[in-house]
């Protein structure tokens, strides 16, 4: 009995000092991606296995049984919330490359960019203010289909709820990851360009994500819609945001 108190003691110290290492809590977070990863490759890439969603239940029940608070976690897994800006910025080089197909769609893009980025803010805010939702929660909700980082700082400049966006913003992708192929597949989309333009805009990273597994030059499309996406949600949503 004693050995047992003493070994649970342990076990305990050793929680307590690892949950103070920084380099714990991001080295959770890659092994809860590395196992939804793995986990989506055995079931042949469906969209309904998205490593994201199992990262996030697995990462989710660890801080419960262990009692951690978010802010702790965040505290050491920052660097992937950090990594997001470049990874942002990255997806200029699609842009780049793709840039004569570029000059030859800049009309039906153009116009299928504004049509997207209104669509996405309208239909969430109006559906949720028809539910009653919050003044807040619609500020919050409003920028939604941009990227995390840009979404966060947009909710935050006009009142919203930053970690509320996060949250909704990661449902909007996975969401979109799941959809996408098959609605797309539905409505006999068969250009690349344009499946992956509809991927981007409508569900940023995660659905860039998953237009690169179908296609590179969907992928780039999808890169390129969700960034001016996100550029475009960044004027649109203060504007609105007087409206709401």
């Amino acid at each position: 009995m004693i050995d047992a108190a003493s070994d649970g003691e342990q076990l305990d110290l050793l929680w307590v000092y690892l949950q103070q290492e920084p380099l714990f809590w991001l080295t959770a977070t890659l092994a809860a991606y590395a196992i939804g990863h793995g986990l989506q490759r055995v079931s042949g890439g469906t969209p309904l296995v998205n490593s994201v969603v199992i990262a996030i239940l697995l990462l989710v029940c660890l801080l419960t049984l262990t009692g951690t608070s978010y802010a702790t976690y965040f505290d050491g897994a920052q660097f992937v919330h950090f990594l997001l800006g470049p990874a942002t910025v990255l997806l200029a080089v699609p842009l780049y490359r793709n840039r004569h197909r570029i000059r030859r769609l800049l009309i039906p893009m153009a116009i299928a960019l504004f049509a997207g980025s209104i669509t996405a803010i309208l239909s969430a805010v109006v559906v949720a203010q028809l539910l009653g939702a919050s003044h807040e929660t619609l500020l919050s909700l409003a920028p939604k289909s941009a990227t995390t980082p840009i979404a966060m700082g947009i909710a935050e400049e006009i009142g919203g709820l930053p970690s509320l966006t996060a949250t909704l913003v990661i449902a909007t992708g996975i969401i979109g990851a799941i959809v996408v192929a098959p609605l797309l597949a539905w409505l006999k989309v068969t250009d690349w360009a344009a499946w992956g333009f509809a991927a981007g805009v409508a569900s940023h990273g995660l659905g860039a994500a998953r237009a690169f597994q179908v296609n590179q030059i969907a992928g780039a499309f999808a890169g390129i819609g969700m960034g001016l996406n996100a550029l475009l949600t960044a004027v649109l949503v203060p504007l609105l945001a007087t409206w709401v």
